[in-house]
């Protein structure tokens, strides 16, 4: 291992000025320490744009202190952004995953300082992007000035994470520990009954994609006896591991990466971290490619899962945010939702409890004013709840409704039915025909 001369993070964050736009890496290798160093020179910066996708950790970025200092601008909203994202102080650009390394790379979000964490350098001088390659490598590679947070607890991963430690401008030894998160700890009878409807979907060879929260993970609890399972998805967590170990997710009637397992980036437990350090059977890779629709329509029977936050009675799917507040963001639904479609004998799935904690019905006559349309219902194929499956794909307006209110949740088809009478019997003309 070669050794690189290290400043302390105060010392690398003094290259950030005001009016400056500035990346912060994301989900598990949110750069912490650093981070922290640069909100406190809150007191003499002003106007820096920080942005970023999902970050983890004990980083506070709605701090009274901070918001004259830094401007929050989000291309996906996560707990510890949202609610300045949602205030005067912040705001959050509507961007499919896929397409944010062109923010980056044709000057449209130009970077003046980019901050990552990364392993240490090996003997060759190369350091690795770790659990999350997604849009950083776009942010190194066209960033003026790279600050690194070089943590030895960081895994070594192989694919496209690879930077050559002379890129680097400043170089910050923090050893600490992962932000973890267990998704089995969201597990509930609810998610385990749509883990087990979306299991009987998929198909033995089939290549899963599988979105955040404990649905997917009870959908892979469920998977045990499936065999020549691949897998090309946008993030992963624990849930796999013990179908690779197992030998049922290998990959090998995948078309593209044959018998590797291929995600963009990673949150879950030291376990999953540790599981992926230094493992060839995996790449993490490039989100411009992971989540590229020509490159996901290639592999067999692409079998996409991924959440809402509600639906309307005609497919409409809203996934990021309640009527104008800002929840998550567009993330790569679209990307997977329309390869799978694209994929011969692919599945494109929405699945989500029936209701809200709250007891409020998700499957709703008409999305919230100001909810944002994330999946269109020209592009919505199969939704689940824990009420059973429908498949919206070539059904009428009319058809979906009357699907969708079938696994609706009972206290709530009475109402909805309702709604179809209104809608479609009833119908009144529009003043403006």
């Amino acid at each position: 291992m070669i050794n690189m001369p290290y400043i302390t993070a105060a010392e690398a964050v003094k290259c950030v000025q005001s009016g400056n736009r500035v990346f912060i890496h994301g989900s598990a290798a949110t750069p912490v320490h650093v981070l922290r160093a640069l909100q406190n020179r809150h007191a003499e910066l002003q106007n820096v744009e920080l942005v970023s996708i999902t970050t983890l950790g004990d980083v506070d970025f709605d701090n009274p202190l901070y918001r004259e200092s830094f401007f929050i601008n989000s291309l996906f909203v996560s707990a510890a952004n949202r609610s300045v994202v949602n205030s005067d102080d912040g705001d959050y650009v509507p961007v499919f995953l896929s397409q944010i390394p062109q923010l980056f790379k044709r000057n449209i979000l130009p970077l003046d300082v980019a901050i990552v964490t990364v392993s240490p350098p090996d003997d060759h001088g190369y350091c690795s992007l770790g659990t999350s390659v997604d849009v950083a490598r776009a942010a190194v590679d066209t960033a003026k000035y790279v600050i690194a947070q070089v943590n030895p607890l960081m895994p070594r991963t192989h694919g496209q994470g690879f930077v050559h430690m002379s890129k680097f401008h400043a170089a910050v030894w923090q050893k600490a520990t992962l932000p973890e998160i267990d998704y089995s700890l969201q597990s509930s009878a609810i998610t385990e009954q749509i883990g087990r409807n979306i299991a009987q979907l998929v198909e033995d060879g089939a290549t899963l994609q599988l979105g955040i929260g404990g649905i997917p993970d009870q959908v892979l609890k469920n998977l045990t006896n499936h065999k020549n399972l691949g897998l090309h998805t946008e993030m992963l967590s624990d849930g796999v591991i013990p179908l690779i170990e197992k030998g049922v997710i290998n990959n090998s009637l995948k078309k593209l990466n044959t018998g590797k397992s291929v995600t963009a980036f990673m949150a879950g437990t030291r376990k999953l971290y540790d599981f992926v350090n230094d493992n060839p059977a995996l790449r993490v890779m490039d989100i411009s490619y992971v989540n590229d629709t020509a490159i996901i329509r290639q592999n067999p029977k692409v079998t996409a899962i991924n959440s809402a936050i509600e639906i309307d009675l005609t497919g409409q799917v809203c996934a990021d945010s309640i009527g104008t507040y800002q929840y998550s963001g567009i993330g790569g639904q679209m990307d997977f939702i329309r390869g799978a479609s694209l994929s011969e004998g692919g599945k494109p799935i929405i699945a989500m409890p029936s209701v809200t904690n709250k007891g409020i019905s998700r499957i709703v006559p008409f999305l919230k004013e100001g909810a944002g349309v994330v999946t269109t219902r020209g592009h919505v194929h199969w939704v689940i709840t824990e009420y059973g499956m429908t498949d919206l794909f070539g059904k009428s307006l009319k058809q979906r409704a009357k699907a969708l209110i079938e696994i609706a949740h009972p206290d709530h088809r009475e109402e909805l039915d309702r709604a179809y009478f209104e809608r479609f019997v009833k119908k009144v003309v529009p003043a403006l025909i």
